[in-house]
């Protein structure tokens, strides 16, 4: 089982930065792929970022604005957010893809509870 543990939420006002951290624990053998996703009121969850170990990936829409990073050695992956729009206003959650054992034929894929981002003057 892997835990998420998300923080870093908050209101800020337009044009202001944010920066958000996951920090996964638990028992696992390898993380492949973490990443952020959001929903805002009514809309569906969409993807803002994710990173492997190759190269990070963001949507079209935080392109520019946000950049996303991971820190191996704690397990954890930050998202700085910074030029912040209304339209960013969401809850950001934390996802995690991990090989559960060397042996492992297929990932297993967690979630943060969320953390809420509020961009608004």
């Amino acid at each position: 089982q892997v835990k998420l543990v998300e923080s870093g939420g908050g209101l800020v006002q337009p044009g202001g930065s944010l920066r958000l951290s996951c920090l996964a624990s638990g028992k696992f053998f390898r993380i492949n792929a973490m990443g952020w996703y959001r929903q805002a009121p009514g809309k569906q969850r969409e993807l803002v970022a994710t990173i492997t170990s190759d190269s990070p990936d963001y949507a079209d829409s935080v392109k520019g604005r946000f950049t996303i990073s991971r820190d191996n050695a704690k397990n954890t992956v930050y998202l700085q957010m910074n030029s912040l729009k209304p339209e960013d206003t969401a809850v950001y959650y934390c996802n995690v893809r991990v090989k559960p054992r060397s042996f492992s034929t297929q990932d297993s894929e967690y979630w943060g509870q969320g953390t809420q981002v509020t961009v608004s003057s």
